[in-house]
């Protein structure tokens, strides 16, 4: 088992890429900590995950006191603290003239500092068991579309924390990756711009287009045991990457004539 014994932390655990890289953790012999907001989430995947060893944290990443109480809890019952995969995460969407300035800091709140907040929460720990950090980021860290700037802008930042982080962390011994998914199976579609969840909401993606979450969470978590400094996640997403590297125009176009771009929010107060 590649992670046997070793302790893990996943924020945004009770759905999506962060559940089932608890699921694939868990297969892999590693011992849990998940955190997100939703106590019955977590609870119910902790049920699922027995007789894997995994122990629930109710905290928000925007909130530092959480992040330091949940490596507390790993040091705690673990004794230590191998891997922090920073995934909590949302998606702010919609034209410029109708997003306030409060929807951006909102979006960077989540996506930027709450993954520097965990970072620096578990970086401590992560030095003396020249352990692993995980930052998701995005492919949408490469290319920015219309309708999506907040969320484009954050994971723009993440791709940038990430590239400096490996430089500075390297000497100590502490492994940096960054995962880039392109369309992957999650709720993330189902949030509003102030991080409402609407289980009703119909995903406007083409069901044979995200990958399922649980392939693109083993494949995540090869690419930390094996310590790459990235991995970008599904075909779709390695195809839109390598076009912006080499072809960018065809991506300009795209854009241009309405063909990529997420369409402008539903619900009337999901932006303003």
């Amino acid at each position: 088992m590649k992670f046997q014994g070793q302790a893990v932390l996943i924020t945004g655990a009770s759905s999506g890429i962060g559940a089932a890289l608890a699921r694939e953790f868990a297969r892999e012999g590693a011992r849990l900590v998940l955190m997100a907001r939703r106590r019955d989430r977590l609870d119910s995947l902790c049920a699922e995950l027995a007789p894997a060893e995994a122990v629930v944290h109710v905290g928000d990443v925007t909130r530092r006191a959480d992040l330091d109480a949940a490596v507390a809890l790993a040091v705690e019952r673990y004794g230590r603290l191998d891997v922090a995969v920073a995934n909590a995460g949302f998606g702010v969407v919609g034209p410029l003239e109708k997003l306030g300035v409060e929807d951006y800091r909102r979006q960077f709140e989540t996506n930027v500092f709450g993954v520097l907040e965990t970072s620096k929460a578990c970086l401590n720990e992560l030095r003396k068991s020249k352990g692993r950090l995980v930052l998701i980021g995005s492919v949408a860290g490469y290319i920015s579309t219309p309708n999506a700037s907040p969320y484009g802008m954050s994971k723009f930042a993440i791709r940038a924390l990430a590239m400096s982080l490996r430089g500075e962390l390297a000497p100590e011994g502490v492994s940096v990756t960054l995962i880039s998914p392109g369309f992957v199976a999650s709720e993330i579609r189902q949030v509003d711009n102030r991080g409402g969840w609407h289980p009703h909401a119909k995903d406007p993606l083409p069901s044979w287009l995200p990958m399922p979450a649980d392939i693109a969470a083993k494949k995540i978590v090869s690419a930390v045991y094996r310590r790459r400094r990235e991995a970008v996640i599904t075909f779709h997403g390695k195809v839109l990457v390598w076009l912006q590297r080499f072809a960018p125009w065809v991506l300009r176009l795209a854009m241009r004539r309405g063909i990529m771009g997420r369409p402008e929010p539903r619900r009337s107060h999901d932006a303003r």
